[in-house]
């Protein structure tokens, strides 16, 4: 018998019998839905937490401050060389400018944060001004409502120009449009560019690093150089971050910034670093790990559901032989071999589980649908999840299947024609 004649004869009987069919599809439908949802689940949590973490702009990142080079070691005699022969120098604009251009990364700010005084409705206000360029805003995931970020021009000249907050924007300009109109703050006078949309990162009732992205929605910004000419001596800057590409560059990096710093300060230590993106690395490993723990658990529920359909299936597959014995003295009466009729049986368990699993990953991937809109986030249906599921029916349907095809497959033609008689 050939294989394809031995396919149709397994789908021409799972249709002859479609109630006892469906109640065993339903057993491997609950078993493949439960390790794709379980993937789902799993995979677009993790996807999410990784997607989060990258928009608050701390992965792979490097936080380098001034120091006064007593951090840098802590040889006495060593300390008291660079103290004696070497002046320590705060960051500087320039060293900024020397990283961005000596250094291979994917982005890098300067940073100042100011306090300065702003009148409204005469009365008198705190205003957060910070200095900084583009990079941050694209490093935080910050967009625009209106207007436009700094231009070259504006970041290189000290031009007294700035972006607004979305809640500093709503707070003293709900009802006009800021974009053009000059604020005082302090003793500067400022042109606002533009306006920073709401921040989407903690949006549906999400929790990332809130707290701070709200401050930081309430300031004020303005071009890092404009900061450094009038809110600092010397072209001094508070801070410089840096961000690699990714994981593998990030120790490549840092190695390149501490000695391009270093031939710049004249090899004084009078700089430190808040290596931020090795504390990423590790909460990202702590991750992985807790989720692969879950993977594990509920692997294992899902696979007891996936054995449930497996003994529903492998009950029904030996019932039917009592049903069909007449029908299988006939094929081995007409030429049909021990073979031709196992493979017919087995065939049909694989079909049956094969369909059961579609199923199931059709139910699940509606559900996921359902709960991505209902959460406004995306939870993605992974291939490895569809793939463990279909593979996992195949198995299933083989193992439930082998020992009835087996039996069907040695009974004896002239018993089986005179069964019933």
């Amino acid at each position: 018998m050939l294989i394809g004649e031995s396919l149709r004869s397994s789908f021409r009987n799972i249709f002859s019998h479609k109630l006892r069919s469906a109640l065993t599809l339903l057993g491997i439908t609950i078993g493949v839905f439960a390790v794709v949802t379980m993937f789902s689940t799993i995979y677009g949590v993790k996807k999410m937490i990784g997607t989060k973490m990258g928009e608050m702009g701390w992965n792979n990142s490097l936080i380098i401050y001034p120091s006064n080079g007593e951090q840098a070691t802590s040889h006495r005699r060593r300390r008291r060389f660079f103290q004696m022969k070497r002046e320590a120098k705060p960051l500087t604009i320039s060293d900024f400018q020397y990283l961005k251009k000596e250094v291979n990364l994917k982005h890098i700010y300067g940073y100042i944060e100011n306090w300065q005084t702003f009148y409204v409705n005469q009365k008198k206000k705190n205003i957060k001004i910070s200095a900084t360029n583009n990079d941050f805003f694209h490093t935080k995931t910050y967009k625009l409502k209106s207007g436009r970020f700094f231009n070259s021009f504006e970041e290189t000249t000290g031009v007294k120009v700035c972006i607004l907050g979305f809640y500093f924007a709503e707070k003293y300009f709900k009802n006009e449009n800021p974009i053009g109109k000059i604020l005082t703050f302090g003793k500067n006078r400022f042109q606002v560019v533009g306006v920073l949309n709401n921040d989407e990162l903690n949006q549906n009732g999400m929790n990332f690093n809130n707290w701070e992205r709200k401050w930081e929605m309430e300031a004020v910004y303005i071009p890092l150089s404009t900061g450094s000419a009038y809110f600092r001596s010397k072209d001094a800057i508070d801070y410089i971050y840096l961000q690699s590409f990714n994981d593998g560059s990030f120790q490549k990096m840092k190695t390149q910034t501490t000695q391009k710093l270093l031939a710049k300060h004249n090899m004084a230590h009078d700089f430190s670093f808040n290596d931020v993106g090795a504390f990423m690395m590790k909460i990202t490993k702590e991750i992985d790990d807790v989720m692969q723990k879950w993977n594990v658990t509920l692997f294992a529920i899902a696979s007891i559901s996936l054995i449930v359909g497996g003994i529903g299936l492998f009950s029904t597959l030996l019932i039917s032989i009592n049903e069909r014995m007449k029908e299988i003295g006939v094929r081995k009466s007409i030429g049909a071999t021990e073979l031709d009729i196992f493979l017919h049986f087995l065939f049909e368990a694989v079909i049956l589980s094969l369909m059961g699993a579609f199923a199931g990953i059709i139910v699940s991937s509606l559900l996921v649908k359902l709960v991505s809109i209902a959460l406004k986030m995306s939870l993605p249906v992974p291939m490895a999840g569809v793939i463990l599921g279909l593979g996992f029916a195949v198995i299933i349907g083989i193992i439930s299947g082998l020992y009835p095809a087996l039996k069907a497959s040695k009974i004896d033609p002239i018993k089986a024609i005179f069964y019933f008689e």
